[in-house]
């Protein structure tokens, strides 16, 4: 991918005097003209960096503005490297890690010691997410919409967008682009897309917002729950919510409060917990509960 392409050619100009063309190109298996836009575009981007033409040319950091080498310490680099050896965990490929050893070569000054972060990202669905993720990127990539079926509480639908980002957030995986069915900025869930196809390329230059990661924006809160757990879930709420979700109560129970931004998701977590919680509000909430748990009730008295 073309950003990571240029995260490892930057890295290398931080560590090394000076390098050519040729070198990367054979270093990340591309073209020389490949390269070329490569530094093009980093230069774009601000980044001051010189090419010389002839015997002992090549392409560095202007001299001036070379950034101190403790930009990127062996810490920092480290970092660097577990996050794209984590995104081999989805990807089904090697890809990244083979990245990661482009960067490394020539650099133990940065990259040394043992590797003491391991990060897996992988789900119990990766075999049917790393085709969508790889998909999704391509699409990015070379702007081109994609058109997929999409599964949600309110019922199916066919959707197309303009894909422009993918993020890991909550545990999952989302597509965040423009929607072309309502006319504005959505974020979509992997596991909820199928039968996802590029169609054409999306010229329209945008002005797209960056999504807003931040509790209750792309998500906002639409229910807020009170319940009361027992003592033997709260290492439930402390995995999930974290150890200031809940206050202990004199009796030993658990008073919890939470924003939930999706009913059918709170619905049945609270029926998962089982006997174990007693909702104390909203009430339509605990009359839904009621509801369902009474359907479930004559289904097996027939």
């Amino acid at each position: 991918m073309k950003i990571d392409r240029l995260i490892g050619i930057l890295s290398i100009l931080l560590q090394e005097e000076k390098t050519t063309a040729p070198e990367l190109a054979e270093r990340f298996e591309v073209s020389r003209r490949t390269i070329n836009r490569d530094i093009e575009d980093l230069c774009k981007a601000g980044i001051p960096i010189q090419t010389t033409q002839g015997a002992g040319g090549g392409i560095r950091i202007m001299d001036g503005y070379r950034m101190d080498r403790t930009v990127l310490t062996s810490k920092d680099m480290q970092m660097i490297l577990a996050g794209l050896r984590s995104l081999d965990s989805v990807s089904g490929s090697r890809y990244y890690g083979q990245l990661m050893e482009k960067i490394k070569a020539g650099s133990s000054e940065f990259v040394s010691g043992r590797d003491s972060i391991l990060i897996d990202l992988s789900s119990w669905y990766r075999e049917s997410l790393a085709p969508k993720i790889e998909l999704i990127q391509d699409a990015i990539e070379i702007r081109k919409s994609i058109h997929f079926r999409y599964y949600a509480p309110n019922g199916d639908s066919e959707r197309e967008i303009e894909p422009y980002y993918l993020i890991f957030k909550w545990t999952s995986w989302y597509v965040y682009g423009f929607c072309l069915l309502r006319n504005d900025f959505r974020m979509f869930k992997l596991n909820r897309m199928d039968n996802i196809i590029h169609t054409t390329v999306f010229e329209k230059e945008r002005e797209v917002p960056f999504p807003n990661m931040t509790k209750g924006k792309e998500f906002p809160t639409k229910h807020r729950i009170k319940a009361i757990f027992d003592a033997s879930l709260k290492w439930q709420l402390v995995e999930e919510f974290g150890v200031n979700s809940f206050k202990v109560m004199p009796d030993g129970r658990l008073l919890f409060e939470h924003d939930f931004f999706d009913e059918e998701y709170l619905l049945s977590w609270i029926l998962f917990c089982r006997d174990k919680v007693t909702v104390i509000e909203p009430e339509y909430i605990r009359n839904e509960i009621i509801r369902i748990t009474s359907d479930i009730i004559k289904r097996y008295e027939k």
